[in-house]
């Protein structure tokens, strides 16, 4: 891993509610989590996690794909 890759991860790591978001992805898997049950089983406000999902997908922890009217969010280890 580059330099600038690692700290990008860590930063966005160093946060509790973004590792928080992260760990649940990992935990989830392939399946994933909408960001509703994700805001729900953290009790989130949607714009905190929305936020926190922004900068975990910008240091490429996190990826997206549309289902339906849903985002599922999985964590980018996770394999299809």
């Amino acid at each position: 891993m580059e330099t600038l890759s690692a700290t990008a991860c860590l930063s966005a790591l160093a946060h509790e509610g973004r590792l928080q978001v992260f760990r649940m992805l990992v935990q989830a898997g392939v399946m994933g989590l909408a960001a509703g049950e994700i805001a729900r089983r953290l009790e989130a406000p949607p714009s905190s996690l929305s936020a926190n999902l922004n900068v975990l997908a910008n240091a490429g922890l996190v990826r997206s794909r549309r289902q339906g009217r849903s985002i599922i969010y999985m964590s980018n280890g996770a394999q299809k």
